[in-house]
């Protein structure tokens, strides 16, 4: 039975450091979980369910969270699916809530990746999947599988690197009215194009940035929702999905967002019509364009005209990522919390010049993994109560 209508986002909380080497994970999150709990009107005895993921968490990882906060709660999800686990977690979330598995969900991400150097997208693929090695002997870098997806889509629909640029540029124009943002100059054009090839035909400022970072989100029944502290945000519709190499030669300009979008779309009864903005993971320009064709926001081949001369951008075809998304307002590895948290936010309301205006329904889609070689897809549709 569909929970469509019957689960609300009660209290989120993003964390404003882009840069605590001061701070662990732990600490991050820590701080993110009174933050949420605390827009919410809850405590933390009021948490039954628990979920959580991180760069460096192992399997036993959403236990020691729970005894770092002193919890012992009856729901445990750790699962990780890369950049887009906390876009599924608010569907488990509900489907447990639903279940009468637990009342009040938790959410949580913290990282320190800026801190600790990490160098995220510059590692092979072997390093992650030794079975990779048999097909990619030399091995793939994150940033390269990305290019690969943008090289295929140039060559199959004429898309262009001015195009590419022009979400980069968008998205560094909500950064600029969002004073929590860690890149906030405004950028052109000719800026992004400008910058040094990362991997062909991808830009630096095609690239997202690495910061620290953390952020929690609570999800409860909408019933209990509307007795809480903020006003609610309704989960419509959800989806889930993955995309790999298949056996044989897979079609590199289709992604998981095709699949786990048609779900979300379906159990909300919505089409794209009815979104006023979108949150899309924003690992690279490419992956913003691809994943508006693949949500149905336009044909496929068509997203280049779709976003160029500020289509994602506050008043365009279609807002994308108001917050200034993982471009230039942080990007601490795996980004999909913040996607939840800024549409939310813009359900709620009152965020001044990067207010979405009239905003009721958003659409949030998270990545994991890489595009054109294996990743996951997940999709929420949200609305203003």
């Amino acid at each position: 039975m569909s929970f469509s209508g019957q689960i609300a986002i009660a209290g989120v909380y993003e964390h404003p450091s882009r840069w605590t080497p001061d701070k662990t994970t732990y600490q991050i999150m820590g701080e993110c979980a009174r933050g949420a709990l605390e827009d919410a009107g809850l405590t933390l005895a009021d948490v039954d369910g628990l979920f959580a993921a991180t760069m460096t968490m192992g399997g036993m990882g959403v236990v020691q969270v729970a005894e770092y906060l002193n919890l012992k709660p009856r729901y445990l999800d750790g699962s990780n699916i890369g950049g887009s686990s906390f876009v599924s977690h608010v569907a488990h979330a509900g489907a447990a809530i639903h279940a009468g598995l637990c009342d009040v969900a938790l959410i949580l991400y913290g990282s320190t990746a800026a801190s600790d150097a990490m160098a995220i997208g510059t590692g092979d693929t072997s390093s992650r999947d030794p079975g990779s090695a048999f097909v990619s002997p030399y091995g793939m870098t994150l940033v390269s599988s990305y290019a690969m997806v943008a090289q295929r889509h140039m060559h199959q629909y004429g898309t262009t690197s001015e195009q590419l640029a022009d979400i980069a540029v968008s998205t560094r124009y909500h950064a600029s009215l969002n004073p929590d943002a860690k890149m906030r100059d405004l950028i052109t054009r000719e800026d992004v194009l400008a910058s040094r090839v990362i991997a062909d035909p991808l830009h630096l400022l095609d690239c997202c940035i690495i910061s620290d970072g953390g952020g929690a989100v609570v999800v409860t029944s909408l019933e209990r929702a509307k007795d809480l502290r903020r006003k609610p945000v309704v989960v419509r519709g959800t989806g889930e999905s993955v995309a790999h190499r298949e056996i044989g030669a897979p079609d590199l300009t289709t992604i998981a967002a095709k699949q786990s979008g048609a779900q979300a779309f379906a159990m909300a009864g919505m089409t794209p019509a009815d979104v006023d903005l979108c949150t899309i993971y924003d690992s690279f320009t490419i992956t913003v364009l691809v994943t508006l064709e693949n949500l149905g926001f336009c044909k496929p081949g068509e997203g280049g005209a779709f976003v160029e001369n500020g289509g994602t951008r506050l008043g365009g075809r279609m807002p994308v990522n108001p917050d200034g998304g993982g471009l230039s307002s942080n990007h601490s590895g795996m980004r999909g919390i913040f996607l939840v948290i800024e549409a939310a936010r813009q359900l709620r309301g009152g965020l001044g010049a990067r207010q979405v205006e009239g905003a009721e329904v958003a659409l949030v889609h998270g990545t994991g993994g890489y595009l054109g070689l294996m990743h996951s897809g997940a999709t929420l549709l949200l609305t203003a109560d």
